[in-house]
Order: structure tokens, then sequence, then C-alpha cells
């Protein structure tokens, strides 16, 4: 019998994937019939959207991974790559908001840590399956972004300068890739989203105001099957 899940057969690596939009973006992909390769730093709370995968009848691989470590995450793409043979779709979603503060109040320290996990790891990930999605009939990268990467906003000068730069490091990589017509790349913001990050940056919003993380999985989904040209910014509307 054939599997008519669109995705079936598909390879998928999601980081952030313990919570929030990553959880419900690696949960779809599954449920679409790939298999998800759960990425963040936390094993026990991955094990858990695992068990969640599963129990739904779909499959996954957990990865604890510190994306700081450009090293453990070359280890990662070579035993990835050294089990499957190609990397079909590829979620930057793991950020860190950091501290809302004046521009000449950030910490430095903070913000350094904040330009790694933000940008210098969604580089390195690149750097490391970049061969396994050329080997894919066709590999969607989608990087999630925010607002403020575009549309610069008082006290947001730390988190919002890092998703500027990942803006540009993914449109780079659009461009590059563009003639290959294999490799496309979405950039997405979310837009306002019941997440723990939300709740750290309006702590007095009520969650049920905005939307859940599902809502931006299933957009993802759709763009996955979009006839999108590479290298489009798009926001994720309610």
């Amino acid at each position: 019998m054939t599997d008519s899940k669109p995705l079936s057969g598909k390879l998928a690596l999601v980081t952030g994937a313990s919570r929030g939009i990553g959880a419900a973006t690696a949960e779809a992909l599954a449920r679409e019939g790939a298999h998800v390769i759960l990425v963040a730093r936390t094993a026990k709370a991955l094990e858990e959207v695992e068990d969640r995968i599963h129990a739904a009848g779909g499959s996954a691989t957990i990865a604890p991974l510190d994306l700081t470590d450009d090293e453990a995450i070359g280890k990662l793409g070579a035993a990835v790559s050294e089990r499957w043979g190609a990397l079909d779709v590829l979620v930057l979603n793991a950020a860190m908001l950091g501290s809302l503060t004046p521009v000449e109040h950030i910490d430095p320290k903070e913000y350094s840590r904040i330009l790694t996990l933000n940008v210098g790891s969604n580089q390195a990930l690149i750097a490391a399956f970049d061969q396994m999605l050329r080997k894919a009939e066709r590999a969607d990268v989608i990087g999630v972004t925010s607002s403020v990467g575009h549309e610069p906003r008082a006290f947001w000068g730390a988190y919002g300068s890092s998703k500027a730069a990942l803006e540009n490091l993914l449109g780079a990589y659009a461009d590059e890739t563009e003639h290959t017509g294999r490799i496309r790349v979405q950039i997405v913001d979310p837009g306002a989203t019941r997440t723990r990050m939300r709740q750290l940056a309006f702590p007095g919003e009520e969650p049920e105001s905005v939307k859940p993380p599902e809502a931006v999985a299933e957009f993802i989904l759709q763009r996955l099957s979009s006839d999108a040209t590479t290298g489009e910014l798009v926001r994720a509307e309610a």
C-alpha cells in the first residue's frame, strides 16, 4: 500500500524543537510523513516531543545539542550524513531573546551569546548540512525571524540586530544556491505567537490573545508545498 503522506521518505531537522514553534513544527512535519531530527539542549524535553510524535504514528530521532558549540554541530552533520543520504528540510528556529534594554546598556557578554546562537549557529548548521541539502531532489531551508529584524524597535536592539543579520545571511545563501535549482530558502516571521519567548517579552499579555505555535507550524507546512521562490521573507498571519 502506498503511503500518501506528502513528506513520506523525507528527512527534516528542526532546531529549538523542545517547545514552542520548533516542537509544533517538528510534530507537523512528522505527521506528514517526514522522519524528524529534533535538536535542542534539553534531552528530557526532546524526549517528550519524540514520544508525542511516536504516539501519533510518526518517527523522530532526538539530538540533544548545545548549538553554540560549532564542533558539536559539525559532529552532528557528520553523523546524520553517515546515516542518511540527503536532508530535505532544515528548520532554523532556535533563538535567544536576551534582555530588552537601550542599546547603550546592552551587556557585551549577553550580546555575544545572542549573536552566537541566533546567527553563528545557523551559519554553522548550513555549513554542516549544505552537502546533504544539495543531494536532496528539492530541499527547503526555513529560517525563523522576527519583525524586529526588519522593523527596528526601541529596547530590542540586541535581539533585532541578530535577526537582521540572520535574514541577511539567509538571503545571501538563497542567492548563492539559486542556480542549483535544488535549494529553496524561506524566511518566516511568525508574528505574535504563544511561546515562552513571547511571555518573557510581554509578561502582561494574555496568552490566549495570540495564536498558538501550531498555527505557525501549519503555515510552514503550507510554505513547503507552495510555489514560493527562494529568498522570500513572509509573515505568518493568524
